[in-house]
C-alpha cells in the first residue's frame, strides 16, 4: 500500500505525455525577447499566398490568406492588377489562374490578421495596376485595415527597425515609395509575380511599367522595396527601413560567395528570397540556405506539402507559432564576423545524438487505419542549418510490423552551429518497386528539443496529427 513506485502502464503513458515530448511545450508560449529590431528576427512568409494549388490554371482566393494567417505567417503577397470593372484584382499575371477581388482579401486579412498572433503582418505588394486602380488599393487599404495600418514614419536619422513587440496589431505596406516631392515615379522594376522563363511574357511585363500613386505611396513607412545593386552599394546607400527581394539563383551565388557580408547585411535591413519562376508547379525553395545567412523573410509557398515546408513550420513551431523567431546571436551581434559557408569551430561546437528505439501504432501512408502489421517502416533523420551541419542517417526496415518496430539504431550528428540547426523526423514505407512513400514526419529546432527519452509524435505531410502513431527515441546534446 505503501509502494509509490509507477507502474509500467503509467510510466508509458507519462512517457507518451507532453511532459515526454521531444518538443519543448514551454515554447509552445513566446519565450524569446520580442524587443529587438525586425531585421533580428526569421520571419514566417508565405510566397503567391492566394494561389490554392499551382501558378498557371489554379484557383486564386482569400482562402489562402485566411489558410496561412492561421498557421502563424506574418508575410503576405499580394499581385496586384486592374480589374475589368474598376476594381483592382489579385492573380498571377499573364496566366489562367483565377482573379479575386483585392478589396475581398484585405476584408479576409482585416478580420484574421491576428487570430494566431499578435506580431506584425506584413503585405507585399506586386503592383501592376494603374494609377487609378492603385488609388483604390490605398482607399481600401484605410477604409478596412484603419488604425491597423502601421504610421511610424521612416526618417532619414533611422538607425535600426522598430520591434515586433513595438508593431503588435500593426500591418505594414512593403511597397515602393515615392522621393520626398515627388508626385509620380515609375512602379518597382523588381516584379517578382511575372518572374518567368517565358521570354514573351517578360517582354509584356517590360513594356507595361505604370507610374506610382502618391495614396498608395503614403502608405508605404518603414518597409520601402528598393533594389538590391551589392552589399557595399547597400551599405553606403541604404537606410534599415529599405528592402529588398532577391529570387533564389542570384540568392545562392551570394551565399555561396558572400556569405559574411550577407549576413551583416541581414544584420541592419530585411531581405526577402524567393523562388524562381521556373517553378511553376509550386515547388519550394530550401529556407535553410538563405536562413544560415539571415534572410529574414523566404517566401514559401504554404499550399505546397513538401519537406522545405515541414522544415519552415519547424522552424516556427517555436516561439508560440507567433511567426517571428528571433535569430541566433551571433546572426545578430554587430561585433560578431560570421562565415557560415565555411566549418565553424570553437564555441559553438557540440554533438547531438539519437537513438531510434521504436514505433507505436505506424499507419499506411495513405493514412488508411493505423498499427496494422502490412507496412515495411524504416526512419530517416535529417538534421538541417549551415552547410556544415547538414547530414542524414537511417534505420534498417523493419518487415511487416507497423504496431510495434524496433530498431534500437544509434546516430550521431556533430553540429558546428546547434543554435540554427534543425532536426527532422521523417518514417518511411519501404519499397521495392517504387519510391518510399512517407507514412509520418515531425521537424523541430535543436533548440526545442528536449532530452532524454522521448516520443516524437507523427504528422500527415499535411501536418495532419496522425496520434497515437510515435517514435519512441533518446535524445542528448553534448
Amino acid at each position: 500500500k505503501n509502494d509509490t513506485s509507477l507502474p509500467s502502464t503509467g510510466f508509458t503513458l507519462y512517457l507518451q505525455s507532453a511532459e515526454g515530448d521531444v518538443f519543448n511545450h514551454t515554447h509552445d508560449e513566446v519565450y524569446q525577447d520580442m524587443t529587438q529590431p525586425l531585421s533580428h528576427y526569421f520571419i514566417a512568409s508565405s510566397h503567391n499566398t492566394y494561389l490554392l494549388e499551382d501558378q498557371i490554371r489554379g484557383p486564386s482566393s482569400k482562402e489562402g490568406y485566411v489558410r496561412v494567417l492561421l498557421k502563424g505567417c506574418r508575410f503576405l503577397e499580394l499581385d496586384c492588377w486592374d480589374g475589368d470593372d474598376g476594381e483592382p484584382v489579385i492573380y498571377h499575371g499573364y496566366t489562367l489562374t483565377s482573379k479575386v477581388l483585392f478589396r475581398d482579401v484585405i476584408e479576409a486579412i482585416g478580420r484574421y490578421a491576428f487570430k494566431a498572433s499578435p506580431y506584425p503582418v506584413f503585405l507585399s505588394l506586386e503592383n501592376h495596376c494603374s494609377v487609378v486602380q492603385q488609388r483604390l488599393l490605398a482607399t481600401h487599404m484605410v477604409n478596412i485595415l484603419g488604425d491597423s495600418l502601421c504610421n511610424i514614419p521612416s526618417t532619414p536619422d533611422m538607425q535600426e527597425l522598430p520591434s515586433p513587440q513595438r508593431l503588435r496589431g500593426k500591418i505594414i505596406v512593403k511597397n515602393k515609395k515615392l522621393k520626398r516631392n515627388v508626385v509620380e515615379d515609375d512602379v518597382s522594376d523588381e516584379d517578382e509575380a511575372a518572374e518567368t522563363e517565358d521570354v514573351e511574357v517578360q517582354e509584356r511585363v517590360k513594356t507595361s511599367k505604370e507610374k506610382l500613386a502618391k495614396e498608395l505611396s503614403d502608405l508605404v513607412n518603414i518597409c520601402e522595396a528598393v533594389h538590391f545593386h551589392s552589399f557595399q552599394h547597400s551599405r553606403e546607400n541604404d537606410m534599415p527601413y529599405n528592402m529588398s527581394s532577391i529570387k533564389e539563383g542570384k540568392a545562392n551565388h551570394l551565399v555561396e560567395e558572400q556569405a559574411a557580408d550577407f549576413i551583416d547585411h541581414t544584420k541592419r535591413q530585411l531581405v526577402k528570397i524567393y523562388p524562381s519562376g521556373g517553378r511553376v508547379d509550386s515547388s519550394n525553395i530550401d529556407p535553410y540556405l538563405y536562413w544560415s545567412v539571415g534572410c529574414q523573410i523566404v517566401a514559401l509557398n504554404y499550399q505546397t506539402p513538401c519537406d522545405q515546408m515541414d522544415l519552415n513550420l519547424g522552424l516556427f513551431r517555436q516561439n508560440g507559432r507567433c511567426g517571428y523567431v528571433l535569430k541566433p546571436e551571433a546572426l545578430r551581434d554587430g561585433q560578431t564576423r560570421l562565415d557560415t559557408s565555411k566549418n565553424i569551430l570553437g564555441k559553438y561546437k557540440k554533438t547531438l545524438k539519437i537513438k531510434v528505439i521504436s514505433g507505436f501504432q505506424l499507419p499506411t501512408p495513405e493514412g488508411e487505419g493505423s498499427g496494422g502489421s502490412a507496412v515495411d517502416p524504416y526512419v530517416k533523420v535529417q538534421v538541417y542549418g549551415v552547410p556544415a551541419d547538414c547530414a542524414e542517417d537511417g534505420t534498417e526496415v523493419v518487415k511487416n510490423n507497423g504496431f510495434h518496430p524496433v530498431w534500437n539504431c544509434d546516430m550521431s550528428f556533430p553540429l558546428t552551429f546547434p543554435d540554427l540547426a534543425l532536426v527532422r523526423f521523417e518514417v518511411k514505407e519501404h519499397d521495392t518497386m517504387s519510391d518510399s512513400e512517407t507514412i509520418g514526419q515531425f521537424s523541430l529546432p535543436v533548440s526545442s528539443m528536449q532530452q532524454g527519452y522521448r516520443h516524437v509524435h507523427l504528422l500527415s505531410k499535411d501536418q495532419e496529427d496522425l496520434s497515437p502513431a510515435a517514435l519512441f527515441i533518446h535524445v542528448s546534446l553534448q
